[in-house]
């Protein structure tokens, strides 16, 4: 036993041969340094190839009825679970065709027999140890992949939360409800996904796009942080100067988030998107929007996205002020929208889905006690009482 390893621990070879005086005479040989296996077909080398203990390396001759040793190596290579498997032709083939033929199909090694044992012994050796390291090598990457992607997934669950409770802070201060920035969000997912074939925007919505546009809807709003009680709350009409505060909060949200953006010290595609969506949202396609005026494809995807995403729930939902409009009148008033306030492709893509939509809206719809809740918090940020 070779540096005192016990049986378990060695590495196993397989020998395959369909003479058994040759398995014999490589069992004797190999048996003192490694775990050895035999075979006297192709077939059976197959079955051990691909069983729960497969060999380390793999004796292989070449001349053999039924399955050939080529034929067994192309099958061996063309497995996954078993293309890592060193294999050393052993075969009385010795034109320099043969030797090209098999490594050309992958084995790592061409013995011609007879053999001389030292030298089939110090190729095993030397095939094991790059064996050995390369499994070292692969078992490594695939722990480093694993823990990118767990990092990865740790990062995205931060990025999300963090987004949920700048979303959440802004909700407090408005009339909206925590599941207004839930159905938008959706909304702006099942049109992005809705949209994705067609040929304006194929290029543009990827699954990693409609991801970035998922997470980063619930900011549009952050803006609101930053408008008075007395205008934000207020229960009636704004008058001309304080809409002209409340059309601030696009801006105000714009550079909060590339404030942040600018601490941290890259640039990160979520918040790329976020700036864009609370930027432009208000903005619409007759080019009659805020806060920079812009129309029709200068209106960044995302915004167009959320400001029919926005302007539908608003329509559609219970507010402490107010009841909700239907679901088939509201699809009138979209319609009417369309090549004014909205891109009328994304009008078209909102029909098609409007069920969808719908459905969207009654999962997260907000119950009295939410609405109930909201009017308190109103109340006692100013001082009077809700409807």
């Amino acid at each position: 036993m070779t540096q005192g390893l016990a049986a378990g621990n060695r590495p196993t070879v397989l020998a395959v041969d369909d003479t058994p005086e040759n398995l014999d005479l490589m069992s004797g040989l190999l048996q003192d340094r490694y775990r050895v296996k035999v075979a006297i077909s192709g077939e059976k080398a197959l079955q051990i190839a691909r069983s729960d203990d497969p060999p380390d390396l793999i004796l292989l001759d070449i001349m053999m009825p039924g399955l050939s040793g080529y034929e067994v190596c192309a099958q061996l290579k063309q497995d996954p679970a078993t293309r890592a498997i060193p294999i050393i032709f052993l075969t009385a083939m010795t034109a320099t065709e043969d030797e090209t033929k098999g490594l050309e199909m992958g084995a790592v090694d061409f013995i011609t027999k007879p053999v001389n044992p030292p030298i089939v012994l110090a190729r095993v050796a030397t095939q094991l140890q790059l064996k050995a390291a390369a499994d070292f090598l692969r078992d490594q990457n695939s722990y480093l992949e694993a823990e990118v992607k767990r990092r990865g997934q740790e990062l995205a669950a931060i990025q999300d939360v963090t987004i949920q409770a700048m979303a959440g802070l802004a909700e407090t201060r408005d009339a909206d409800t925590g599941n207004h920035i839930r159905r938008t969000q959706h909304y702006v997912k099942a049109l992005a996904q809705q949209l994705r074939d067609h040929p304006r925007f194929r290029e543009a919505l990827d699954d990693h796009t409609i991801d970035l546009l998922f997470r980063s809807a619930p900011l549009h709003d952050i803006g609101k942080v930053g408008i008075p009680d007395r205008i934000l709350l207020k229960p009636g009409r704004l008058t001309q100067e304080e809409f002209e505060v409340m059309k601030t909060h696009t801006t105000l949200g714009r550079d909060a988030i590339a404030t942040a953006e600018r601490q941290l010290g890259l640039e990160v595609g979520f918040l790329k998107s976020a700036k864009e969506i609370a930027y432009s949202h208000q903005e619409k396609w007759d080019g009659s929007g805020y806060p920079q005026g812009l129309a029709g494809d200068a209106i960044p995807l995302s915004a167009r996205l959320m400001a029919l995403a926005d302007v539908y729930d608003a329509l559609i939902s219970r507010r402490v002020y107010k009841e909700p409009m239907g679901h088939e009148q509201a699809l009138d008033i979209i319609r009417q929208g369309s090549g004014s306030h909205f891109d009328p492709d994304i009008v078209e893509a909102f029909l098609a889905i409007h069920e969808q939509l719908r459905a969207i809206a009654v999962r997260f719809s907000d119950s009295d006690a939410e609405l109930r809740h909201k009017a308190e918090q109103i109340t006692m940020m100013t001082g009077a009482p809700q409807p």
